[in-house]
C-alpha cells in the first residue's frame, strides 16, 4: 500500500511540474516580446559562430509546445566583396527547454533550410570564406562561456557552389543533408551527411581534432570518408595551411570500374579497353599544388604494383613516378585493338577510334618481371611511357621477347586525320617464326635472328597506316629454316628433269647456315633490295616486293645447289601470293630449255608456220590445249621425231600420245 501510494503521489508531482511548465511557456509565449526573442537568437548565433547573418524576410516565434524561432531569407555576405556566401530560404532555431521556463533565451540547434553556399576560389588562392574563417577563428578562441550554447548545425536539403576563378570551372553539390557537430565544448569538429554530384549520392564524414587550429592554418587532425557507388575515399592524417597548404597521412581509394569514375568526375577515360578493378593505398603528403604519394601499393585490372607516384596540379595535371610488379598483363589495354578484319586475311578497314587521351600529362616507368600482352608472353621488361598532350611514347629500355631481347621507341600521336604513327625497335636473338608471325601473321622462318626496322606512318584506319607506310627493316640470323618449302629437293628434280611434276613446292624445309634481307618501305611497298640465303646445300638470291596492304608477295630470285662439280645447276624462280600462303613457281622457259622432249617447241618456234608445230610439240608434252579448228595435219616426220638418248624423257615425265582432232583420223606412231 506504502509502494503505490509513493508511485501515485510522485505521479502527481510530476503532472504538477509538468503543468507549471506548460503554464510558464504558455505564459512566456503571450508576455515575452517576438522582437526580444528574435534579437536573443541573433545575438546567441553571433555569439557563438561571429557571424552576424542578415534577416530581410519575416520571422516567427513559438514557445508551446516548443520553443523555436524562425527567420525567412537570411543571408550571409562576404566581407570583402559584399556578395553573400551564404543564402538559406529558411533558419529555425530550436530553444532549450528549461532556459526557457526561467525566461533565457538559449538554442539548442539550428537548421539551415534550404541553403545555398557559394565557395569562390580566386586566382592568387584566396576564398570569399576567408573572411568568415578569420571571424569563425577568432571566435573560437573567445572565453569558454562564450561558447557553450548550441552543439549542432543542420543543413537540410541544400546546394554547394565551389567555383574556381584560375582554371574558369564550377562544380555544383545537391541535395545536400549534412550535420555538424559544432565545437561548442570540444575542440573537434565533424560534418555527418550526405551528398549529390553528377546524380551519385556520397556519403560523407569529415573531422577536424582541433577545428580552431584548422581554421587559423596550423595543424590539426583531419579524417575524411566518402562512400558511393562510384569510389570509396578515406584519409586519415593531419592538415596546415599556414603558410602553404601541407597535408600528410595514409589515403586510401577504391572502384569497381576506373573507366566509369573518369566519366563521373568528367575526365576523358584513356583511349582502348581495361581501367576497371582499381584500389590504391599510400602514404601522402600535399605540399602546395603537388601531391606526393609513398610506399604505394596499387591494384589495376588484377595487375598489382609498388613504388612512388607524384600529382602535380600548378598549370597542366602531371603524373610522375615508377613502379614495380611482378606480372603485368596489359591484354585488357589493347582488347579493343582490331589489326585484321574479322573473318578475312586483310588489314582491318574500320576508321580507328582514337579519343583524347584527356588534359593530363603522364610520365611513368615501370618495370615486370614477366608482362602478357595477348597470346605473347614476355619476360623481364622496364618501359618508360610518356604522354603529352595527345602525343603517346613508350621506350622499351629492355624487354626478354620472343627468347631474345628487344629495345627501342614507339610513337602515337592522335591528329585531326587520324593518328601518326612512329616506331624504332631492334629485336636480338629472337626466335623468328614467333616474332614474325605475332607482329606480321608471317610463320616462315625457323630460327633465331636480329631484327632492326624504323617505320612512320599516318592513317584513319589500320589499312589506312599500312599504305603510307615508309621506313627500312634489315633481317639477319644464323642456323634456320624455311618452312613449307624443300629448295634441295626440287633443285636436284629439276636438275635431272625439268618437266616433272611433284609436290615438293609447297611442302618440307629448307634449312640455312645464313639469312639475310634488306628492305626499304616507300608507301606502303616493301622493295626487297636484297635477300641471300646460303645453306649446306643450296644458295638462294632473291629480290622483288612485297604489298604491305594487300600483303602478297612478288619476289624473282636464283636457286643454285652447291656442289663440287661445275658449273652448278641453277634454277631461276618467282614467288608470288599471300604471306601466309605464297606460291614458289620454277621459271617456265627454263624449264623448256633444259627439256629434251620441249626441244621440238623450241626448233618450231624459229620455223614461220609455228602455229601448227607449236600445237603439235605442246601436245608432245603431255600439256591440254582447247580444240582448234581442223587444219592440215602437220608433216609425219615432224610429228613422229624422236627424241635424242641425250635429252630421251625419264619415265616419270611419260607422256601421253596426242588425241586426234575432230573430223581427223590418228595417225599411227612412226
Amino acid at each position: 500500500m506504502t509502494s503505490a501510494t509513493g508511485i501515485k503521489r510522485a505521479g502527481i508531482a510530476l503532472g504538477v511540474v509538468l503543468a507549471v511548465a506548460a503554464g510558464s511557456l504558455l505564459l512566456l509565449s503571450v508576455l515575452m516580446p517576438a522582437d526580444t526573442v528574435r534579437e536573443a537568437v541573433n545575438s546567441e548565433i553571433r555569439a557563438v559562430t561571429g557571424l552576424d547573418p542578415v534577416l530581410r524576410g519575416d520571422a516567427s516565434v513559438s514557445l508551446f509546445p516548443a520553443g523555436k524561432v524562425s527567420f525567412e531569407d537570411v543571408s550571409l555576405s562576404d566581407n570583402r566583396t559584399g556578395k553573400p556566401a551564404l543564402t538559406a530560404e529558411r533558419v529555425v532555431a530550436r530553444l532549450r527547454f528549461f532556459p526557457l521556463l526561467v525566461g533565457r533565451i538559449e538554442i539548442a540547434d539550428v537548421l539551415l533550410q534550404r541553403p545555398t553556399i557559394n565557395i569562390v576560389f580566386n586566382a592568387d588562392r584566396s576564398s570569399n570564406w576567408s573572411g568568415h574563417i578569420e571571424t569563425l577563428a577568432r571566435n573560437l578562441q573567445a572565453e569558454p562561456r562564450q561558447n557553450t550554447s548550441f552543439s549542432e548545425i543542420r543543413i537540410e536539403n541544400g546546394t554547394i557552389v565551389l567555383r574556381d576563378e584560375s582554371y574558369k570551372a564550377v562544380e555544383t553539390l545537391s541535395n545536400v543533408e549534412m550535420s555538424l557537430a559544432w565545437p561548442s565544448i570540444s575542440k573537434s569538429f565533424a560534418a555527418t551527411g550526405r551528398f549529390a554530384w553528377h546524380n551519385e549520392t556520397i556519403d560523407t564524414t569529415v573531422s577536424f581534432a582541433d577545428f580552431a587550429a584548422a581554421l587559423r592554418g596550423d595543424r590539426s587532425g583531419l579524417k575524411v570518408r566518402l562512400a558511393g557507388t562510384p569510389l570509396k575515399f578515406g584519409f586519415d592524417g593531419y592538415l596546415s595551411h599556414r603558410p602553404t597548404l601541407k597535408i600528410e597521412g595514409a589515403v586510401a581509394a577504391d572502384t569497381s570500374s576506373l573507366r566509369e569514375t573518369f566519366r563521373w568526375t568528367g575526365a576523358q577515360p584513356p583511349p582502348g579497353g581495361g581501367f576497371g578493378r582499381f584500389a590504391l593505398k599510400a602514404q601522402a603528403n600535399v605540399a602546395g599544388s603537388t601531391i606526393g604519394l609513398s610506399g604505394v601499393h596499387i591494384e589495376l585490372d588484377g595487375n598489382f604494383g609498388e613504388g612512388v607516384l607524384t600529382l602535380a596540379t600548378d598549370t597542366r595535371r602531371t603524373l610522375q613516378g615508377t613502379l614495380a610488379t611482378e606480372l603485368l598483363d596489359l591484354t585488357p589495354y589493347i582488347s579493343t585493338v582490331r589489326l585484321m578484319a574479322s573473318g578475312d586475311r586483310g588489314w582491318d578497314r574500320q576508321p580507328l577510334a582514337v579519343d583524347s587521351f584527356g588534359g593530363i600529362d603522364v610520365d611513368l616507368r615501370l618495370s615486370a618481371a614477366r608482362v602478357t600482352v595477348g597470346a605473347v608472353k614476355l619476360g623481364r621488361t622496364a618501359v618508360a611511357a610518356n604522354l603529352r598532350g595527345d602525343r603517346l611514347s613508350i621506350a622499351v629500355g629492355e624487354s626478354e621477347a620472343f627468347g631474345g631481347v628487344v629495345k627501342g621507341t614507339f610513337g602515337f600521336a592522335r591528329t585531326s586525320s587520324g593518328a601518326d604513327l612512329k616506331a624504332q625497335m631492334q629485336f636480338a636473338n629472337i626466335d623468328l617464326d614467333q616474332s614474325l608471325g605475332e607482329m606480321f601473321g608471317f610463320r616462315r622462318l625457323e630460327g633465331k635472328g636480329n631484327l632492326s626496322f624504323i617505320i612512320d606512318s599516318s592513317g584513319d584506319s589500320v589499312y589506312a597506316l599500312t599504305r603510307g607506310l615508309n621506313g627500312t627493316a634489315n633481317l639477319v640470323s644464323r642456323k634456320g629454316a624455311i618452312s613449307g618449302i624443300n629448295v634441295e629437293q626440287i633443285l636436284k628434280r629439276m636438275e635431272r628433269s625439268p618437266l616433272s611434276r611433284g609436290n615438293e613446292l609447297r611442302s618440307g624445309k629448307t634449312p640455312y647456315d645464313s639469312l639475310s634481307a634488306s628492305l626499304k618501305i616507300t608507301r606502303g611497298t616493301a622493295t626487297i633490295e636484297d635477300i641471300r640465303v646460303e645453306g649446306p646445300t643450296v644458295r638462294l638470291g632473291m629480290v622483288g616486293s612485297a604489298s604491305i596492304p594487300d600483303r602478297d608477295l612478288d619476289l624473282r630470285g636464283t636457286a643454285s645447289l652447291v656442289s663440287t662439280t661445275l658449273p652448278p645447276f641453277e634454277l631461276p624462280f618467282m614467288v608470288q601470293g599471300a604471306w601466309d600462303d605464297p606460291i614458289m613457281l620454277p621459271d617456265a622457259q627454263s624449264l623448256i630449255q633444259r627439256s629434251g622432249a620441249a626441244q621440238p617447241l623450241l626448233d618450231a618456234l624459229r620455223k614461220s608456220s609455228a602455229r601448227e608445230a607449236v600445237r603439235s610439240a605442246i601436245e608432245k608434252l603431255g600439256i591440254g590445249l582447247p580444240a582448234a579448228p581442223a587444219a592440215k595435219p602437220p608433216p609425219a616426220e615432224t610429228a613422229a621425231k624422236p627424241a635424242t638418248a641425250e635429252y630421251a624423257p625419264a619415265a616419270t615425265e611419260s607422256l601421253p600420245a596426242a588425241e586426234p582432232k575432230t573430223g581427223e583420223t590418228a595417225e599411227p606412231a612412226q
